[in-house]
């Protein structure tokens, strides 16, 4: 069962045809960048809720949101609908292991994005660990079309902040931009393109990557890493990616 506790919508924005955030004021206890809470809306008189990663770092209020709205989908089309001060339960405790934790330090951090799946990285970054542990940090976001790569101030705020350590890459498959890749992330690293953009080779000894997003990216990255000797890290054996899953 989940404990729900009470928010309250601060703030709204629309990004682009499906793409929402929220920013909810709610008492949530402390949290480690990279988990997720569980948002819900009562319907027809079920709560229905979902996981979703936060966008927000622990120190910063309020929290955010950052999701797709599926139009047939049970609760989605219902947040978008939300309105500044309306009401919404969040889970009392945010949950998952998408962390620092469980990331070995090794010279480079990959961070491989599909869609909404920015936000938790974003989260991530905001924080001091990632940039105390890695000489770069490589934020691979992929999207279909340019009306999708959102959050650009504050990647902008963390390029101005870390500079030469950190490298943003974004790769379209349905539109071609002078400042992004054309294609699928796997593709992209199946050609070389990705590591050549990047400056950076993905190696057993100097990288680390973490992977969000669409499944059928997560499943074909992990595959065409296993086939390069980067195993998935577990507690018991230090690996070389880490996925996040939600339960």
């Amino acid at each position: 069962m989940v404990d729900w506790i009470e928010g309250r919508i601060s703030g709204k924005r629309h990004w682009s045809q499906a793409l929402y955030s929220l920013q909810i004021d709610a008492p949530l206890t402390d949290f480690q960048a990279g988990q997720y809470i569980k948002v819900a809306l009562d319907v027809d008189g079920e709560r229905v809720g979902r996981p979703y990663s936060l966008v927000n770092a622990p120190q910063e209020q309020p929290l955010e949101i950052y999701f797709n709205e599926v139009p047939e989908g049970p609760l989605t089309p219902k947040l978008s609908d939300l309105e500044i001060g309306d009401r919404i339960w969040i889970s009392a405790k945010a949950s998952g292991v998408f962390t620092m934790d469980n990331v070995v330090s090794r010279r480079d951090l990959w961070m491989l994005a599909t869609g909404t799946a920015l936000g938790v990285f974003l989260s991530i970054l905001k924080t001091a660990e990632p940039w105390e542990r890695f000489e770069r940090i490589i934020l691979v976001h992929g999207a279909r079309n340019t009306g999708e790569l959102a959050y650009g101030e504050t990647i902008a705020e963390l390029q101005a902040k870390h500079e030469d350590a950190f490298t943003f890459i974004t790769a379209l498959t349905r539109d071609s931009s002078e400042t992004a890749l054309q294609g699928r992330i796997t593709n992209l690293l199946e050609n070389g393109v990705l590591e050549d953009a990047a400056g950076a080779k993905i190696t057993t000894n100097d990288s680390h990557l973490m992977l969000c997003g669409n499944s059928e990216m997560i499943k074909d990255v992990r595959a065409w890493l296993e086939a390069h000797g980067l195993h998935r890290h577990k507690r018991t054996e230090p690996g070389h990616y880490t996925t996040e899953q939600y339960h």
